[in-house]
């Protein structure tokens, strides 16, 4: 153990330092949770909670997905060229996938009962659920943010085309396509086909999750210059600047994301403390405390700094770790 200096063994005389020495540690714990589980590597938690909500679910195929779904991110996989997009990479595929674990998780501690091949269709789906902003080997354009507008169709076809290596029945494929297709935040969940209940669910999941891990992410304000990049390469036009994306996100989060939450998304957020409680014997719920952190901080630098971008780029010092 190193020596404590003088000034740090008087520190720790004082029960005050003690207390914040232990809450820094508690919140360091708490982080390591958030971001991955018991490991550095989220598919470990993955498996543990995808076996707590159905032990017949088949844990091979996951572990394939998982390591697929980086060899397709990182051009290895046939068909598929390497991501290129900074904001929709495969860090955030990872972070959708292990809270669509953790909201599974969360229902079937309310009750829930859901089928082993319910729960490996919505996995499978969080997996693949923006990889149509990818690159495929027969696409023109420049960057695969140009697909953004489209990007759930394009994911669901190049699902259609990773499955043909299975042998799969098309409820598989029918399924997944429409739990996708929940993540359009554009889309009324109404008026998508689903073949059963717990199928509309496990795309409720899916599109909670999407949410919640961009928006709880560490790195979430950040990226959203690079989410601003993605959205100008696809064409959409609701934003003139990383400036204006960044003012309005405080209002598009009150006003939207939080009323699509409750409602459209049947507040399947509201079985996430339960999952940390019984899992982790946290009672609380990170994923509502980051967002409410972040999109405080966000307000109060852009009333701060007003419109210079320069000067809110200043108070947002985290670099987001590379994985593409």
């Amino acid at each position: 153990m190193p020596k404590l200096s003088p000034e740090d063994q008087e520190r720790a005389t004082n029960s005050d330092y003690i207390m914040e020495l232990l809450e820094s540690e508690a919140t360091l714990r708490l982080f390591r949770i958030f971001e991955s589980g018991a490991t550095d590597n989220p598919l470990d938690e993955i498996l543990t909670l995808v076996n707590l909500v159905h032990p017949d679910v088949n844990e091979d195929l996951i572990i394939t997905f998982h390591q697929d779904i980086q060899d397709i991110f990182s051009g290895y996989f046939p068909g598929f060229r390497e991501n290129g997009n900074k904001y929709h990479n495969l860090r955030h595929t990872f972070g959708v996938v292990l809270a669509s674990a953790r909201l599974f998780h969360g229902l079937t501690l309310s009750g829930y009962h859901f089928s082993s091949d319910v729960v490996l269709k919505g996995m499978l789906s969080a997996y693949f659920h923006d990889t149509g902003l990818l690159l495929r080997s027969f696409d023109t354009a420049e960057n695969g943010a140009e697909y953004t507008k489209y990007h759930e169709v394009r994911s669901i076809s190049s699902l259609f085309k990773y499955l043909e290596t299975y042998d799969v029945d098309d409820t598989i494929r029918l399924d997944c396509g429409s739990i996708i297709r929940c993540t359009n935040l554009e889309m009324d969940i109404d008026s998508i086909e689903f073949s059963s209940e717990e199928v509309k669910l496990a795309g409720q999941i899916l599109g909670t999750a999407d949410i919640l891990a961009q928006m709880a992410d560490r790195y979430y304000l950040e990226q959203l210059p690079n989410l601003f990049q993605e959205h100008r390469a696809g064409g959409l036009q609701a934003y003139g600047s990383a400036l204006d994306l960044m003012k309005d996100t405080t209002n598009f989060y009150h006003n939207f994301i939080v009323k699509r939450l409750n409602t459209v998304l049947g507040n399947t957020a509201g079985v996430m403390q339960s999952h940390f409680k019984h899992r982790w014997g946290i009672d609380k719920d990170p994923y509502v405390e980051n967002i409410a952190t972040n999109i405080t901080y966000l307000q109060n630098i852009v009333e701060k700094c007003q419109d210079n971008l320069e000067d809110i780029y200043s108070y947002l010092r985290r670099r987001p770790p590379y994985r593409s």
